[in-house]
């Protein structure tokens, strides 16, 4: 017989590590060709990963929680054959530590490279009984944090584990309350970041809780949605500029089209992706909506990505992006988002498929809310909330004179970050995407 050994695949080029959610198949177990034998976690997507051999799991060389590299020898799985036939990993170890990959959006810490051998960790963290993941490993050493005190920090990961923001609390503890400034070691100059990331010292409140209330410990999503909208109210000041807009013709359209279009695409359109069509237009018109911050510069970017929010069946909410929407039209659009939207519910989603966004757009009226104050997707300038479309009266400028019409209405409510973005630019954009919406042609043809 001889032994396979199962790699943690890459997941895009973005993303350097992932974590053990559990494994679905234990040593011993028999596998065939495809079946899951684990569920892994990015910053953003849970994946399953699947054998690409048939045999039987041997050895799982990870626990559940814990972080691994891409390309890491993460299982063994006895297959039929010899040593000499047994068929080769898809990623050889070698390569994985050829080049030290940034990991990104880590509040209050420059970007740090991401070790992927114990060989490059400092000569002191292998003396220890405890396990820490390489991020904590090399948040520790640009901080200068000796083993003797990493190991006395408590941890609250699984089994006491110490996870990056226990260290990350514990600096900012030992500085006073300062932000916490650490340098990547290499000698070119890292890339700039996409956000000003500061770790804000604020008290906790304490809740009080009765013997009738249920407390409900946050899954590993919940978390990083908390964190992340807390560190953009915390970067971005928020202001939000709103629009009404007179959208029959739009509607109309969508009313008789929709039927032939299922016909021939196969795909029923929604609203959503002439939204997208309109944001993407409108940030032609205005590019500076389309920029990120990193510190006193101002990064304009050259791709339109538009990230879509969408909700969750376990009521979490993620945001698939729509790379280059500029480029697609309707029925492109169309294809993208129901294809993303499915996968989203269905936990479907590569990790690259929720990196690079540009902006980002979110239908609060899918719960029937008329506007809503939506909180910027970092390291994103703006977010675009479509209300709910209302038939409503309104007034109508003819040749006759003014008259009173029942039209279809809805409001666009734009949040925007007001150290680049001022009342002008933002109010000015989010005019624009409802003048694309209100012009709509309505003898337009399926493209």
């Amino acid at each position: 017989m001889a032994q396979y050994e199962l790699l943690l695949p890459k997941m895009g080029e973005s993303v350097a590590e992932a974590t053990i959610i559990k494994w679905t198949k234990q040593p011993g177990d028999l596998i065939q060709l495809d079946d899951t034998i684990l569920e892994i976690a990015t910053d953003k997507v849970d994946s399953e990963v699947p054998s690409p051999v048939a045999g039987k799991l041997v050895k799982q060389l990870f626990a559940a929680d814990e972080v691994v590299q891409v390309g890491a020898v993460i299982a063994i799985i006895e297959i039929e054959g010899t040593a000499e036939t047994a068929p080769v990993a898809e990623t050889k170890q070698e390569e994985t530590t050829a080049t030290a990959p940034v990991v990104e959006n880590i509040p209050g810490v420059a970007q740090l490279p991401v070790t992927k051998t114990e060989e490059n960790q400092p000569q002191d963290f292998k003396s220890s009984d405890r396990f820490y993941s390489p991020l904590v490993k090399n948040i520790a050493a640009q901080e200068n944090i000796p083993l003797a005190e990493l190991d006395q920090i408590k941890g609250s990961g699984a089994e006491g584990r110490l996870t990056k923001d226990d260290l990350l609390n514990h600096i900012q503890s030992k500085n006073g309350g300062t932000q916490i400034k650490a340098t990547s070691p290499a000698t070119e100059a890292p890339a700039p970041v996409e956000a000003s990331k500061t770790v804000t010292a604020s008290a906790k409140p304490v809740s009080s809780v009765s013997g009738g209330d249920e407390i409900i410990e946050m899954d590993r999503m919940r978390k990083l949605i908390a964190e992340h909208m807390v560190m953009s109210k915390h970067t971005s000041p928020h202001v939000t500029s709103f629009v009404e807009a007179d959208v029959t013709n739009m509607v109309m359209w969508r009313d008789k089209v929709k039927k032939a279009f299922e016909q021939r695409e196969n795909e029923k359109i929604t609203f959503t992706p002439i939204f997208v069509e309109a944001v993407s237009r409108a940030i032609k018109d205005f590019p500076m909506i389309n920029v990120t911050v990193n510190g006193t510069q101002i990064i304009k970017k050259r791709d339109i990505n538009i990230g879509m929010a969408a909700a969750l069946p376990s009521g979490n909410l993620i945001v698939p992006v729509i790379k280059n929407a500029d480029q697609l039209n309707l029925v492109g659009l169309t294809k993208a988002v129901n294809d993303l939207a499915s996968r989203a519910r269905n936990s479907k989603l590569k990790p690259d498929e929720t990196q690079n966004g540009t902006f980002t757009l979110t239908n609060v009226g899918s719960f029937g809310n008329v506007m809503g104050t939506p909180i910027i997707n970092q390291p994103q300038v703006a977010i675009l909330a479509v209300g709910a479309i209302k038939k409503k009266p309104a007034v109508l400028e003819t040749e006759f004179g003014d008259v009173i019409a029942i039209r279809h209405m809805m409001f666009l409510s734009l949040s925007y970050d007001h150290r680049v973005v001022d009342g002008a630019l933002g109010g000015s954009f989010v005019r624009r995407v409802a003048d694309y919406l209100e012009n709509w042609d309505i003898n337009r043809e399926i493209s």
